[in-house]
C-alpha cells in the first residue's frame, strides 16, 4: 500500500482555532491565564462541543497567538501531506472578543504568509459566522474578507437549526464582490438545512452534509449537480453525531453519487491529522489506493485554488498512484 502521508491533498474544511497543538495550547493558556479543564476525546452533541471550544479560543488573546497558532498549522499540514489549504477562521468574534476587530486577522494572514513561504504550502482563507450570532457581525465578517485578498470565502457554521434567511443580504453582497460561499450544513442538523445552504445561502460546497440521504431527492439533485461535501468523519464521531466509524455514513454517501472530500474540522479533539482520515477511508471504509486518489481529486477540483494549482495537484496525485501500478 501506497504512503497515505505522501498522497498530495488539498485541505477544505478545518478550524484554525482547532488545530493547536496542545502543547502550545498549554502555553497559550498559562501565559493568559486561562484555566481549562482536562482534555476530552467525545462530547455528546454539537454544544457541548462549542462550549469547550469556546475557552481553547479565548487561549488567543494576543497577535502574537495568532501568528504562531497560524504558523503552526502550515507546518503541521505540510508534513501530512497537504499542498493546498482553505482553512477557516471566526475573525469578527475574535476581534469583538479582543476591542480590536482587525488584529486577529491580520496577525494570521502574517503568520500564514511566513508558515506558507517556509514549508512551500499553499493556502486561502475561509471566514466563518455563526448562524446564532448577528447580521451585524456577519456583516461586519464580509467587511474584513473584502479587504485582504488572502480571503477567499465566508460561510456560516455553529448550530445549524438556526434560519440562515437572515443573512441573505450578506450573501448577495459577498457574490456581487466576487467572493464564494460555502456552509456548514447536514450535521447537526437534517438534509433541511442543506437544502437551506443550496437555495438560500447559494452554498458552493457543503460543509459536513452528512445527512442528505435522509432525502432522497435533495441526494439525487446534489450527486446530479456535484456540489461537494466536506466530510469530516472522526470529527462526526468525537462529536457524538454518529455513534462510531464503522456506521459512518460515508461508504453511503459515495454510492449514491455525491462527491466527497475529507477534512478534519477539529484535529485539537479528535487527535486526528488529514493522513488519518484517508488512513480511516481505507481501513474502515474499505477503499483502495485509486478511489484514496480520487477522494482527493475531488478536494482539488472542488477548491478555489488557481487553475495553475489545480493542474500540477491533480499531476502530482496521478503520480503518486503510479509507482504500484507499474509493479
Amino acid at each position: 500500500m501506497r504512503d497515505l502521508s505522501a498522497l498530495p491533498k488539498a485541505h477544505l474544511h478545518v478550524h484554525l482555532e482547532s488545530t493547536i497543538r496542545p502543547a502550545t495550547l498549554a502555553e497559550l493558556a498559562a501565559a493568559n491565564r486561562v484555566s481549562l479543564p482536562a482534555r476530552q476525546d467525545s462530547f455528546d452533541g454539537f454544544r457541548a462541543f462549542a462550549d469547550r471550544n469556546r475557552l481553547t479560543r479565548s487561549c488567543l488573546q494576543t497577535a502574537e497567538d495568532f501568528e504562531r497558532v497560524a504558523r503552526e498549522f502550515c507546518a503541521d499540514e505540510a508534513a501530512q501531506g497537504t499542498r493546498y489549504a482553505e482553512v477557516t477562521f471566526t475573525a469578527a468574534s475574535h476581534g469583538e472578543r479582543l476591542g480590536d476587530l482587525d488584529l486577529p486577522l491580520e496577525s494570521v494572514l502574517k503568520g500564514l504568509t511566513e508558515g506558507g513561504r517556509e514549508h512551500r504550502l499553499q493556502w486561502r482563507l475561509i471566514l466563518d459566522h455563526s448562524r446564532r450570532r448577528s447580521v451585524e457581525r456577519a456583516a461586519k465578517t464580509l467587511e474584513l474578507a473584502l479587504r485582504h485578498k488572502e480571503v477567499i470565502a465566508i460561510g456560516m457554521a455553529g448550530e445549524e437549526h438556526h434560519s440562515l434567511t437572515p443573512f441573505v443580504r450578506v450573501f448577495d453582497a459577498a457574490r456581487e464582490a466576487g467572493l464564494h460561499l460555502v456552509h456548514h450544513a447536514g450535521e447537526d442538523a437534517g438534509p433541511e438545512s442543506i437544502r437551506e445552504a443550496l437555495e438560500i445561502g447559494k452554498a458552493e460546497r457543503i460543509g459536513h452534509g452528512i445527512r442528505i440521504l435522509e432525502d432522497p431527492d435533495l441526494t439525487r439533485q446534489a450527486a446530479a449537480s456535484g456540489v461537494a461535501l466536506e466530510v469530516c468523519p472522526s470529527s462526526n464521531v468525537t462529536l457524538g453525531l454518529v455513534p462510531e466509524l464503522t456506521r459512518h455514513p460515508f461508504p453511503q454517501l459515495e454510492r449514491a453519487g455525491l462527491k466527497l472530500t475529507l477534512n478534519t474540522d477539529v484535529p485539537d479533539v479528535t487527535g486526528t491529522t488529514l493522513t488519518d482520515e484517508f488512513a480511516v477511508a481505507r481501513e474502515v471504509f474499505g477503499y483502495d489506493d485509486s478511489a484514496l486518489a480520487g477522494f482527493a481529486a475531488n478536494a482539488v477540483a472542488a477548491s478555489f485554488a488557481p487553475a495553475e494549482t489545480k493542474a500540477a495537484l491533480h499531476r502530482e496525485i496521478q503520480a503518486w498512484l503510479k509507482p504500484a501500478a507499474a509493479g
